[in-house]
């Protein structure tokens, strides 16, 4: 039987080592820790990309996860797990089949592999000022925030970093209301479009 403490260690593991390769991240936890809060406690859900999401879920199915929904786009697709007092866990993949062939999920699984996060989202109260707040401190953002103002959920991820000259991680921002802690499929697919192009030099 696993230690109670071996989820959280290995999320924090797989956080840490965002936060050390993320400005936006490391920034933000930088922030939070001169009060105390620290990044975790605001952590909404993480996300891996991978070639085989049943294989990449086992890791945390094993420590007490459980698999909530699947989410479906044009050429990928996602499924979802849960665990009480954990953030959500998001695995995606493109379509094994033709309809994957124009995901960029497959490129970049080969150049990081599935063993490091592609994104963490963290919770925050009003989207539009915590993205003036990060601007003004030189975090860009990839397009425009998707999901309606005012509805239950609003999201915008940061531009990516780059590694190895191709767009690696980001942050993504997350504003939810009236209790709802679902994904919405068009917001999710918006925005993986907003990285799609890379980042600017």
């Amino acid at each position: 039987m696993p230690s109670p403490r071996r989820l959280d260690d290995l999320l924090a593991d797989y956080v840490a080592d965002f936060v050390s390769r993320n400005t936006a991240a490391r920034m933000l936890k930088q922030a939070l820790d001169k009060v105390g809060v620290g990044f975790w406690p605001l952590a909404d859900h993480v996300t891996f990309r991978t070639d085989d999401i049943d294989r990449r879920a086992e890791e945390f199915l094993a420590l007490g996860y459980d698999y909530s929904e699947t989410l479906s786009y044009a050429d990928w697709f996602a499924k979802v797990y849960r665990k009480p007092g954990y953030p959500a866990l998001f695995i995606d993949q493109a379509y094994p089949d033709e309809r994957g062939k124009t995901s960029i999920i497959p490129g970049w699984v080969a150049a990081f592999g599935d063993r490091t996060l592609h994104h963490i989202a963290v919770k925050v109260e009003n989207i539009d000022l915590a993205m003036t707040r990060l601007s003004a401190a030189g975090i860009r953002f990839a397009g425009t925030v998707v999901g309606k103002k005012g509805g239950p959920l609003r999201q915008i991820f940061t531009v990516p970093e780059e590694l190895q000259r191709q767009a690696f991680s980001v942050l993504e921002l997350a504003e939810r209301h009236e209790g709802f802690l679902g994904f919405s499929p068009p917001q999710a697919d918006g925005l993986m479009q907003s990285t799609v192009k890379k980042s600017p030099a």
